[in-house]
């Protein structure tokens, strides 16, 4: 499996890393949702793993325009944000998942469900 985690905290990024690295043939990583775009159709990973909020782009513009070049394209929001709201928004936009940061493990367990491990 391929995965592309966008984060701007450099240590939420190294702890999801840590987290899937077993799971994972290939992790690339991205800093802003304004990278997000050319990283996934530079390399087609098999998993967009997008936080919401970042400083130049958030994950839902980002997820927004992954989806309307990529229709195929899976991801799994991982954010602070346990809200209704933002969890209706992220799936208006595209994402397949949203997985709150205090429960990583859930992250992973949807990641192993959907390799069939």
């Amino acid at each position: 499996m391929r995965v592309l985690i966008v984060d701007d905290n450099d240590r939420m990024r190294q702890l999801i890393r840590g987290l899937i690295t077993d799971l994972a043939e290939e992790i690339d990583e991205r800093s802003d949702g304004a990278q997000a775009l050319t990283a996934y159709a530079a390399s087609r990973p098999d998993w967009v793993l997008m936080d919401l909020s970042m400083k130049d782009v958030n994950g839902l513009t980002a997820t927004r325009q992954i989806r309307a070049a990529f229709p195929a394209v899976k991801i799994i929001i991982v954010t602070s944000y346990d809200d209704p709201y933002l969890r209706q928004e992220a799936l208006s936009a595209g994402a397949c998942g949203y997985v709150v940061k205090a429960n990583l493990l859930e992250l992973r367990r949807l990641l192993t469900e959907s390799s069939g491990g």
